[in-house]
């Protein structure tokens, strides 16, 4: 092979990896400043280099999901919205929950979603979902309001559940703990989990805490 070939072979390379989405993160780094200080940049760092190493086309979609899987239930800690926002149901934007280095279950599927698309699978793979969750109490099982993230390899596909409570990312036929209710990304909500599952007629405006996050994401940069 020529050099002539081998640069322009590179050079292709480099322009379909910088072709997938990436974030602006020296405007994240200032608003995270400006927000929470100095102490969770190392994190936004860490978290900008494991979206660069997923972010290349050769890498498999499940080895993606679970790198960031794993990244973020091993650097986010587990704690409800009244204690960190002083409300009882707050949805943090991705900036919201590194600034803070804790979140609850929807926290954590909503900046794992974030980070899925950074990486570039597509939004059509990728839907929340409100589940009720069977846990274990002293008094025996009960059942608790949930999110998960839910990636579907094809449209009619058994989905995958990425979930901070079982961090093994698992079939949903082998989560029987969760009774799926609805799901939904920033495109459509569902009335079900299916791939072909009903489309709610009303968008996703039908769902306000998720309007509201998804307008406060984009201010911060997260389209």
């Amino acid at each position: 092979m020529s050099r002539f070939h081998y640069v322009w072979r590179c050079l292709l390379l480099v322009l379909a990896v910088s072709a997938v989405h990436a974030y602006d993160f020296d405007r994240l780094l200032r608003l995270l400043g400006d927000r929470f200080g100095p102490a969770r940049v190392s994190f936004l760092r860490d978290w900008q280099q494991t979206l660069a190493d997923t972010r290349s086309r050769s890498m498999p979609e499940k080895d993606k999901l679970v790198r960031i899987n794993d990244f973020i239930n091993r650097n986010i800690s587990f704690e409800d919205d009244l204690s960190i926002w002083n409300q009882s149901d707050y949805w943090a934007t991705p900036l919201e929950t590194i600034g803070q280095g804790r979140g609850d279950c929807e926290d954590f599927s909503i900046i794992k979603y974030y980070s899925l698309k950074d990486a570039g699978v597509p939004v059509a793979k990728l839907r929340l979902v409100y589940v009720k969750a069977r846990l274990e109490g002293p008094a025996g099982p009960y059942l608790q309001a949930h999110m998960v993230l839910a990636y579907y390899p094809t449209p009619n596909a058994e989905p995958l559940v990425l979930d901070n409570l079982v961090p093994e990312i698992r079939p949903a036929s082998q989560r029987s703990d969760l009774q799926p209710v609805f799901s939904f990304n920033s495109e459509a909500i569902w009335s079900g989990v299916a791939g072909n599952a009903a489309k709610g007629a009303g968008g996703t405006g039908q769902l306000s805490r998720w309007q509201d996050l998804l307008q406060r994401a984009r201010k911060e940069g997260f389209d």
